[in-house]
């Protein structure tokens, strides 16, 4: 029978925590650990952690991120499988604030048995958002039906989105297929391609910390076989409300822009930039050339005139760019990839 270990790492995440464990318990796949890394929250998030039967957690004394977290936990798991057949063992990555409908699990595992070349599966991820937060007997989970992901897609500029992000659920993304890679939201990895993509001590790229993690991770096992499927019949919900969508005007980036808080700004700009100097190669720069420096001159122009107190950050990041480079070179290849295995995603 398939093995499946599930993850979690929070941070100061109390008040998800009751839905996504309420969720966790009426799942129809009953076989699986539960296994959690909290990153040094203040809020009571360990006190529930450490008193949940059934659930086997670590603590870290300071938040060291969604990829340091999730990477101490998968190498747990593995090595509590050392022997056992890792291509029918899987691996649960989900955020905190993730409410999973009774049969994802089942649904999500069903199709990896049945596809031995996917290395992952992404569900139809749908939005939730909490009414009324400031009154514990009013607080209600609203489960809406507004597109959260349903999967990474690439964009001409080479920047990923979120497939569908935004839009109302009428069943338009209710077909099963393949999809570029999944986000970090939630996804159901098979444990043999995230051995099979392994550098080092890592899963997801530790320099990342938070912020397109997951692409990366999604790129290294797609160049190296791996293919990722959306199964629509494999349904949760995120809590991001009910705002952000896939595609958006510039006026709109800049307001969704203004409201992120600067360290995250910061990470989410930088990321970007750092995967590309693992992931790209010469013939993808060439196709990609005109619409990738618009896209980042006028982030850059952005940068300068709103947020000069993040140029400091990004100019320090290049000190990374030794690190990406070692890691680009130990990036596996599938014989026959190349660089459409990005394109053909675009629409």
């Amino acid at each position: 029978m398939p093995k499946v270990s599930f993850h979690v790492v929070t941070w100061n995440g109390i008040r998800y925590l009751p839905d996504l464990f309420a969720s966790m318990e009426k799942q129809t796949w009953r076989e699986m650990l539960v296994r959690m890394a909290d990153n040094g929250s203040d809020d009571g998030t360990w006190d529930v952690l450490s008193s949940r039967e059934g659930v086997t957690s670590i603590r870290n004394a300071r938040n060291l991120g969604f990829a340091v977290g999730h990477n101490q936990l998968i190498r747990f798991a593995l090595d509590k499988w050392v022997g056992e057949d890792l291509a029918h063992s899987y691996i649960v990555v989900a955020n905190q604030d993730i409410v999973l409908d009774a049969g994802f699990i089942e649904q999500a595992v069903s199709a990896l048995e049945g596809h031995p070349k996917a290395g992952s599966v992404q569900g139809k991820l749908l939005r939730a958002f909490i009414e009324h937060p400031e009154d514990e007997y009013l607080t209600e989970t609203i489960c809406a039906d507004v597109i959260d992901s349903t999967g990474l897609r690439p964009t001409w500029s080479l920047r990923f989105v979120d497939r569908g992000a935004g839009e109302l659920d009428e069943g338009q993304y209710d077909e099963g297929e393949e999809v570029f890679g999944a986000t970090g939201a939630l996804t159901v990895y098979r444990a043999q391609a995230l051995v099979d993509v392994r550098f080092q001590d890592e899963f997801f790229d530790a320099d990342f910390f938070m912020y397109k993690e997951d692409v990366d991770l999604a790129w290294r096992l797609r160049k190296a076989g791996w293919v990722c499927l959306y199964v629509p019949t494999a349904l949760a919900y995120h809590h991001r409300g009910l705002f952000g969508k896939e595609r958006m005007t510039w006026k709109e980036r800049l307001q969704t822009r203004r409201f992120k808080r600067p360290f995250l700004a910061l990470l989410s700009t930088r990321n970007q930039y750092l995967m590309l100097w693992k992931h790209m190669g010469g013939l993808l720069l060439l196709w990609s050339l005109p619409f990738l420096l618009f896209v980042e001159t006028r982030q850059l122009v952005y940068t300068v005139l709103f947020e000069r107190n993040l140029l400091r950050g990004l100019f320090a990041g290049w000190r990374l760019v030794p690190r990406m480079l070692k890691k680009r070179r130990a990036i596996k290849r599938a014989p026959g990839y190349s660089f459409r295995e990005v394109t053909r995603f675009l629409k």
